[in-house]
């Protein structure tokens, strides 16, 4: 597969099955008690086991203690630790190296300068995903459905794959996606009802959207 869709936030085997069925690649359980989209340990194992093997599953963690980590590595099992706090390049490569797990990175974007930042995780990290960067206030760093200048990203020749995020829909992704030159795109509230609440029509609905601009890119 050479594009990756990523449902994240996911904590309901509805919205698990609507992600494998409408043709999602990565699913993404949120282990961070102020998100609406957090699971317990045990909601994480359940639909751990109940992911086909068609869904790479990604644990979120911010800032997390080597405890957390452990705890969401043995409840879901995750192909990738997406890290989204204020994790430096050497945190990175520790857990990593700690947990015998691919890392994905989240950075924060408003400018040219968050995206330049991304070599410094480049030794470190598996995948980097660009989000949009939060307001000051906020308490919590993703999730919030902003989005950010996707120009920013044209011409980004990172030497790890990376995702695209914040404030992506059913409705923006192809344009996202056009502009960025992006092959990987994660969605979170873009497919909810309402906070926390994913719908399995809007799933549907990004997945068939982001799988036709992405299939455009596609190597025959």
């Amino acid at each position: 597969m050479s594009y990756a869709i990523k449902i994240c936030g996911v904590k309901s085997r509805e919205a698990l099955a609507a992600a494998a069925s409408a043709g999602a690649t990565h699913v993404g359980f949120a282990f961070f008690a102020k998100s609406p989209r957090a699971v317990s340990h045990d909601q994480a194992r359940m639909l751990a086991d109940a992911a086909p093997d068609t869904l790479a599953r990604v644990a979120l963690l911010v800032d997390p203690a080597d405890e957390d980590v452990a705890n969401a590595v043995l409840a879901a099992r995750p192909a990738l630790i997406q890290l989204h706090g204020k994790e430096t390049p050497a945190r990175a490569a520790d857990i990593r190296a700690r947990f015998k797990t691919p890392v994905m990175k989240a950075l924060p974007v408003a400018a040219a300068a968050d995206v330049a930042r991304a070599r410094d995780y480049e030794e470190t990290c598996d995948w980097l995903l660009f989000d949009a960067k939060p307001d000051p206030n906020a308490d919590r760093p993703g999730g919030h459905g902003r989005a950010f200048d996707w120009s920013l990203l044209k011409g980004y020749a990172g030497r790890k794959p990376w995702m695209l995020s914040g404030g992506l829909n059913p409705e923006n992704v192809g344009e996202a996606v056009r502009i960025s030159g992006a092959h990987a795109v994660d969605v979170s509230s873009g497919v909810e009802s309402r906070p926390g609440q994913k719908s399995t029509r809007l799933i549907e609905a990004f997945a068939a959207a982001a799988k036709a601009v992405l299939q455009e890119g596609a190597p025959a």
